[in-house]
């Protein structure tokens, strides 16, 4: 009787059935709690004018708005105005397209929500802060008229601005890119913005089970390994979340947030660029990690001249504040 215990256990963990917490954890790597542990609403305001968006280091999120749908569709416990607020700056946006009409999917999950949500939710942070950008992929989900050009162009016209888009191919600077949703464009039609396949792209999201997770792991290695000698003229994008049948997106992530945690944390050169990073359910301190990854002394000497990060890094410390005198 042991033994088949023994094995139904192996069993469950092989599939991913086991290790999914029913409690929400909030671990420096991983975080499906409701809010994030602290804020980072504005790091981008220490960045040069003149530098390339190519050479930013910085965090988003895999399928932003799949927060609701159970174990095979949830990749985010927070809001999107948590995750800007907390240094999200990439955003993976599903859209399902019917009659005109674009809804918030991941897969059949519909997502009680709407695309013109996303673009209000966008709006709003970028006017609060201006010295922001924001990427957004598009993509078409659970459907398939591959002619969603015109519902998006609507919704903007409706939710959003038209001079809010950076409307080019090229990769902007920072001083061209702050205040600007950057639509990262992967369905056909006239240019919204950039084309997301002209990103150096790694997105080995098939993880058939858990067995498979050191595999996603040398994915996800091997790109933030060519990331810093890479084309800097060229975004690198690596995704580190992953699903299967037998893996579902919160098992992975509890098993890749941390080793990408320890990989960063290992690092000693923080003056190389990595690109983005996309994840399922990141921490605070792994986003401020990956923000790190700047070049630190110009980021030093503009942050010393700058009003609008020395404001940013005050909230910051008073929302830290708050969030401690509330839990003791």
């Amino acid at each position: 009787m042991m033994k088949k215990q023994r094995m139904f256990i192996e069993l469950m963990v092989l599939v991913g059935l086991v290790g999914l917490s029913q409690g929400a954890i909030q671990r420096p790597d991983y975080d499906d709690t409701p809010d994030p542990e602290f804020l980072n609403p504005a790091w981008m305001a220490s960045i040069p004018d003149d530098q390339p968006l190519s050479e930013v280091t910085m965090p988003g999120t895999h399928n932003t708005m799949a927060v609701y749908g159970g174990v095979y569709a949830e990749c985010q416990t927070w809001s999107l105005a948590s995750q800007l607020r907390a240094g999200i700056r990439f955003l993976d946006i599903r859209l399902r397209h019917v009659k005109g009409n674009l809804t918030l999917h991941h897969g059949v999950s519909y997502q009680r929500g709407h695309f013109g949500h996303v673009l209000e939710g966008v709006v709003d942070f970028l006017r609060e802060y201006p010295s922001e950008t924001v990427l957004m992929r598009i993509k078409e989900e659970f459907s398939e008229t591959n002619d969603i050009y015109g519902a998006v162009v609507d919704y903007i016209h409706r939710y959003a601005d038209w001079d809010l888009l950076w409307h080019s191919r090229l990769v902007p600077t920072m001083a061209e890119a702050r205040g600007k949703l950057i639509v990262l464009q992967q369905f056909s039609g006239p240019d919204l913005g950039m084309r997301y396949d002209s990103m150096d792209i790694a997105d080995d999201w098939k993880v058939p089970s858990l067995m498979y997770v050191q595999e996603k792991w040398l994915s996800v290695y091997e790109h933030l390994e060519v990331a810093p000698t890479g084309n800097m003229g060229q975004i690198f994008l690596t995704f580190t979340s992953g699903a299967g049948v037998f893996a579902f997106p919160r098992a992975v992530a509890q098993r890749i947030n941390p080793q990408l945690y320890d990989y960063l944390r290992a690092k000693t050169d923080l003056d190389q660029r990595l690109g983005i990073i996309c994840m399922d359910f990141p921490a605070a301190p792994i986003i401020q990690m990956i923000i790190d990854f700047q070049l630190k002394e110009v980021r030093k000497r503009n942050q010393a001249f700058n009003p609008e990060a020395r404001r940013a890094s005050l909230k910051y410390a008073i929302s830290s504040m708050r969030k401690k005198m509330i839990r003791h």
